[in-house]
């Protein structure tokens, strides 16, 4: 790959983050594949978020609608997703606390119900694991699990 200069760079990666939304990480990852040492991708990404083609509440806001809506993640997945793209938690967390109830309960619902058709299996212990395991996979906590299909709270099973 040819030498790329900062001015360079810095008009790139303003017509990628004017395509789409972008996180602070995803633009410094790409610079420096692009082989800039790390101070000049910083000057980059720092002129970047002056300018607002870099803003971390908007991304949070984009990614959380999406994963939600589209992926039909839940809350857990995209704090974890968030997290790992180095994003602070006091950005996205009451944005992932905005999300309607009922309509998280419905999005969990559907996806449950949906699986439950394609679920050959004989028992209904059987058929409830496979549910629960496939929704923790998608990010729901277990208690909203349980309480869409029907099944006992692990405390009341105690008694």
């Amino acid at each position: 790959m040819t030498e790329i200069n900062e001015a360079e760079a810095l008009k790139r990666m303003e017509a990628f983050c004017a395509s789409a939304e972008h996180c602070r990480t995803e633009v410094t990852d790409k610079l420096l594949r692009w082989g800039l040492p790390y101070d000049t991708a910083n000057r980059i990404v720092d002129r970047l978020e002056q300018d607002k083609f870099i803003d971390e509440e908007r991304y949070c806001n984009a990614f959380i609608r999406d994963k939600f809506r589209l992926a039909k993640w839940g809350k857990q997945k995209i704090d974890q997703a968030l997290r790992l793209k180095k994003i602070d938690p006091y950005t996205y967390r009451p944005l992932l606390n905005r999300i309607d109830p009922q309509e998280y309960h419905a999005t969990l619902q559907a996806l449950l119900d949906a699986k439950r058709r394609s679920i050959r299996t004989g028992s209904d212990y059987e058929r409830n694991g496979k549910l629960m395991r496939f929704a923790l996979s998608r990010g729901f906590a277990a208690d909203d699990i349980r309480q869409c299909i029907d099944l006992p709270d692990e405390n009341e099973s105690l008694d």
